[in-house]
């Protein structure tokens, strides 16, 4: 099968579209086909092998062997079951996330059973459903299960018209929030079509220096910190950040027993629950995606150059197959 391979750390240009052996379900797993991912700003982090703990993570070195075919998002119809597989069946369309074992970026994959994995919204082509995975599932963590955003609550999203940025607009107005995002000039009009109450040019104007304050702060993007933002959270106020980096991580240990005010940061792996909730959101007209541009699997490496200027809007989606 053709996949995008990478054997050491660097520019988007280490990324090589190689033939490799197609993989067998073992019992428990099942065999997708791929027909489309996505390029996202985590997949960019992964390839150049930024920070110490992504390295323990995926080698020091150099990628390793279980991590040398990246891809985090996909959507796909289920080709083969192992054995003892009783939630799929060959034809089911799915989408899903790899997590710790990445492989997105290939014409097949095989994933566990009970991995981060359900049946697609059915109003939804595949290349709309794979840009929905990580994007929406990460921010529907952050906001519902540990911020516990709740209706009334004034949040700002910073970020706003990047891919999780898109769906936690959406997301929290749908749960009764009043929102403000935070995007550049080019951009303003799409955080406004997707829900958002206000917007604020970052090109203008520092929100960071604003008279408002906040139920809730979330960087999506991780260009603030908690000190800058710290007096705009009201009492009680939750300052989220999904960018890792020791300093969020310290904070939030830090804030869990000092002050009113908290840092929230963590990872979200496990997102079954999650896609079949986001799903039902889908399909009654609730979520839906924004994608920015669409490459084939060959021309990876461009929408990886793409994807690192920082402007893109929304998704990046890489048709591995025409098949809609």
């Amino acid at each position: 099968m053709k996949a995008i391979v990478y054997t050491e750390y660097g520019p988007p240009d280490v990324l090589q579209l190689k033939e490799v052996a197609k993989p067998v379900p073992k019992d428990n797993e099942v065999l997708i086909k791929v027909y489309a991912t996505t390029v996202t700003t985590a997949d960019g982090m992964m390839r150049r092998g930024e920070s110490l703990v992504s390295r323990i993570i995926l080698g020091l070195r150099k990628p390793r062997r279980k991590f040398k075919i990246p891809g985090l998002e996909l959507a796909g119809e289920i080709e083969e079951t192992g054995k003892d597989v009783k939630r799929f069946m060959k034809g089911d369309q799915v989408y899903g996330f790899t997590g710790f074992g990445p492989g997105a970026y290939a014409e097949y994959k095989c994933m566990p059973e009970k991995g981060s994995l359900v049946i697609k919204p059915g109003n939804m082509t595949y290349e709309e459903a794979a840009a929905v995975v990580d994007g929406a599932s990460t921010a529907l963590f952050f906001l519902k299960d540990k911020a516990q955003i709740q209706s009334g609550e004034k949040v700002l999203i910073n970020g706003a018209s990047g891919s999780m940025g898109t769906f936690a607009v959406q997301l929290a107005k749908y749960f009764g929030a009043e929102v403000t995002g935070v995007c550049s000039t080019a951009n303003l009009e799409l955080v406004k079509s997707l829900g958002a109450d206000k917007v604020i040019d970052y090109t203008k104007e520092d929100f960071t220096r604003s008279c408002e304050t906040y139920d809730i702060i979330f960087d999506t993007v991780g260009k603030s910190s908690f000190s800058r933002c710290k007096g705009l959270l009201k009492k009680n106020g939750r300052y989220v950040v999904t960018v890792m980096g020791l300093a969020p991580l310290v904070q939030t240990l830090w804030t869990r027993v000092i002050g009113s005010k908290k840092v929230i940061f963590t990872m979200s792996i496990e997102k079954t629950e999650a896609l079949v909730f986001i799903k039902e959101l889908i399909e009654a007209g609730k979520l839906k995606p924004v994608i920015d541009r669409r490459y084939p699997l060959e021309q990876i490496a461009e929408a990886h150059k793409y994807v690192e200027k920082g402007h893109k809007k929304g998704n990046v989606v890489i048709k591995i197959e025409e098949r809609e």
